[in-house]
């Protein structure tokens, strides 16, 4: 079986191409700048071998059609007809309570996606937009949904209401609904199948570290609380995200700036966490470089990171009654060093007991970086989302 992923953004379309029977991608790339000028396409080949395609790409459909056509081409592609597609595996970001896993998308399904349009404005339109497309251009192929929200759909009342009137939950949905879910979900019975251990005996805390980043509290095999909530605003210091903020700090930076709902979103979305406290970058790795030269604001900040992931390993330890293992995974968790050993420091007393020299230099591999009398299993798994979505799809096309 051979599956398509497909993971469409406003302007961009991420694409990788699966064989399911050995999990070996054969093809992997980005559509750029959809609907804009200068737009082209990225291509990756299974031998590493990278091509660019220019072109006028003027929405998702011809995108699609790029993506298709580079696949089938006697130069760049890696199977002969459309045909041999079995399946389209879609990234969708917000699943709202509809639903708690992955579905084969139906025209209930679309109905159900377009309805949470207003709970995910910007990411949901063009993913229901690949939907589309796929549907106009390979008319009887299956395609599955693999939602960002539907992994937390597990957590109780307690932990995803808000302390706000029961009613505006019932009337608009206002509610924790966390996001990441299928990386964590991957990264946490990953590092089980790494320990030969039963996922669903174990308590794992996965930490999800990069330009975005959440933490997700997993108790035998099902997510219990996740630091994202309504938006991915909340939670974590994030690369340009505020993460969490008292509403009352929100309320009054508006008044005193005179600023409107839209620019309090593009302050504390774009401008804030580490860009804003450093004024440097939301890339972590200069700020890392520019802490290691001494500036004091790099420092602080890169504190202020370590220390909010801290405390939500903390508080989800005290919410599971104990851990059992510890992910690191993410652009920042999968490889700075720095931050995991910060993250982890002094959080022996509670069995977490990270092994510098197992940690130091450990990038992007799997590994165990914890001591070996250690409680806690302390690990670092790169995630696979896009996997996880095709391994998904195969079983569900499978099953029908």
């Amino acid at each position: 079986m051979k599956i398509l992923v497909l993971n469409c953004g406003s302007s961009s379309i991420k694409f990788q191409f699966f064989d399911m029977i050995t999990r070996e991608v054969m093809a992997k790339g980005l559509v750029e700048k959809v609907g804009l000028n200068g737009s082209q396409l990225k291509l990756t080949k299974a031998n590493g071998e990278k091509v660019v395609f220019q072109g006028e790409i003027v929405d998702h459909k011809i995108g699609i059609e790029y993506v298709l056509g580079v696949l089938t081409s006697k130069k760049h592609g890696c199977i002969n007809e459309l045909s041999e597609i079995s399946a389209v595996g879609h990234r969708v970001v917000h699943g709202g309570e509809a639903f708690s896993g992955s579905v084969l998308i139906t025209d209930e399904v679309i109905n159900e996606l377009e309805r949470c349009i207003e709970l995910a404005p910007l990411h949901n339109p063009p993913n229901i937009k690949g939907i589309e497309a796929i549907t106009e251009i390979l008319p009887e192929i299956k395609q599955v949904g693999v939602f960002d929200t539907a992994f937390h759909q597990t957590m109780p009342e307690h932990a995803y209401m808000y302390g706000i009137p029961y009613s505006l939950y019932k009337k608009y949905g206002v509610r924790r609904y966390g996001f990441h879910g299928t990386s964590h979900r991957y990264v946490s019975k990953r590092a089980c199948e790494i320990l030969g251990v039963d996922y669903e005996t174990q308590k794992i805390i996965t930490c999800h570290l990069g330009n975005g980043a959440s933490i997700a509290a997993i108790n035998q095999g099902k997510s219990v609380d996740t630091s994202m909530g309504f938006t991915p605003i909340e939670g974590l210091l994030m690369g340009t995200r505020a993460g969490d903020l008292d509403i009352g700090a929100v309320l009054y930076l508006m008044e005193k700036e005179n600023i409107g709902l839209q620019s309090a979103s593009t302050l504390f979305n774009k401008h804030s966490g580490m860009l804003g406290v450093t004024n440097i970058s939301s890339d972590a790795r200069d700020i890392e470089e520019a802490a290691e030269n001494g500036n004091a604001k790099a420092q602080l900040a890169m504190k202020m990171y370590d220390y909010r992931v801290k405390k939500y390993i903390g508080s989800y330890t005290a919410a599971m009654n104990g851990c059992d293992v510890l992910v690191f995974t993410g652009g920042i968790g999968e490889n700075a060093d720095i931050t995991r050993q910060g993250v982890c420091s002094e959080l022996d007393w509670m069995g977490f007991k990270i092994d510098d020299e197992k940690n130091k230099g450990q990038h992007g591999k799997e590994a165990v970086i914890s001591t070996d009398d250690s409680r806690v299993k302390i690990m670092v798994v790169p995630t696979d989302e896009e996997l996880m979505i095709a391994m998904d799809t195969q079983s569900i096309v499978s099953s029908k």
